[in-house]
């Protein structure tokens, strides 16, 4: 929906803008399985069966710093990162309509988390070449990073925003694109313009989906859920910061309450495990068996527990998992 509005909105403003219909993604992002989302997502995993249906990308480097090239020899290769980024752009910028972006987390591709200062870099780009910045907020919105979105730690207002599932609690499907005013006013007009936007999904405000988010929303504000995450995502990063000490833990990668437990079989050189030895599978069946349940991504072990945790119950999880890990590393020869 946000990349029609994006393509929209300059196609309304006529003139050289109509050239306009392309899109910035990056590598490793994943925005959904609709022939759109798949066209600008980067896992190859899930999106390259599909390629002969999808338009036509400019995709740059993942903005993550741990198995980027450029950090061998660049001290911050998120910022190098960057500089790849106003390279493409400015070499595309006529063509551009926007670029789409999950801020501080790419969460599918293994919780990568970008740099600090790396979204709003972003921002300042879109701003000085003249496209929409699209945030997909989906897996980041809601308290999931500590902020209501995850734009607000970098204090960055995109011109769309795609958000969902977390909107309702999890409880009913419902999806929102959110747009600024000068998007909002470029589809209004005469009945005889036609500029309204024709498009809307079967379910579109759909009245129990809307009920749910609002009684959601009337959670976080009664309850102060956002106020009472800061020391649950302090909690976990206390007790996970003396793992990036262990043998096999080549990073742990956090924002809020998303976290990502990269498992290596050489911490030195970054050497992943065999993907066939499936590592991260073992270790959260085990964790299974007690009573714990993680999903794997990979080598990857993913942490998303509800806000609603106590910190009992995160200590627990925490526990669990890590004697897991140590366990199933320790036994891998």
């Amino acid at each position: 929906m946000a990349i029609k509005l994006a393509y929209g909105f300059w196609q309304r403003r006529g003139g050289l803008y109509r050239k306009k219909s392309k899109f910035i993604s990056f590598k490793s992002a994943y925005h959904g399985d609709t022939i759109g989302a798949v066209s600008v997502g980067g896992i190859d995993l899930f999106h390259r069966a599909y390629a002969p249906l999808l338009f036509e990308t400019i995709k740059v480097p993942s903005p993550t710093c741990y198995r980027c090239p450029l950090s061998l020899t660049v001290p911050s290769c998120g910022m190098a990162c960057i500089e790849e980024v106003e390279k493409t752009i400015k070499r595309h910028r006529r063509e551009l309509a926007g670029l789409i972006i999950e801020p501080l987390v790419q969460a599918a591709a293994g919780i990568l988390t970008s740099p600090p200062g790396y979204l709003k870099r972003i921002r300042a780009l879109c701003n000085k070449y003249d496209l929409l910045m699209i945030a997909d907020e989906v897996a980041t919105g809601f308290g999931r990073t500590g902020r209501m979105f995850g734009c607000e730690q970098e204090g960055v207002t995109p011109d769309l925003m795609a958000i969902s599932k977390g909107i309702t609690g999890g409880y009913l499907p419902l999806a929102a694109t959110l747009t600024t005013q000068p998007i909002y006013e470029a589809y209004l007009g005469e009945y005889a313009e036609f500029k309204t936007f024709f498009h809307g999904h079967s379910y579109t405000g759909n009245p129990l989906g809307c009920a749910a988010a609002i009684a959601n929303l009337k959670i976080f504000e009664k309850e102060k859920v956002l106020d009472r995450l800061r020391p649950k995502i302090a909690f976990v990063k206390k007790r996970l910061d003396p793992w990036k000490r262990w043998a096999h833990v080549g990073e742990i990668r956090q924002a809020g309450l998303m976290v990502g437990i990269e498992l290596v079989a050489d911490k030195k050189e970054k050497t992943p495990y065999p993907i066939e030895w499936r590592v991260g599978a073992q270790v959260c069946r085990r964790a299974k068996e007690r009573g714990v349940l993680l999903r794997p991504l990979g080598n990857v072990i993913v942490l998303m527990p509800p806000l609603s945790i106590s910190i009992r119950e995160l200590e627990r999880l925490i526990r669990i998992v890590g004697e897991e890990i140590k366990r199933v590393t320790s036994e891998i020869k």
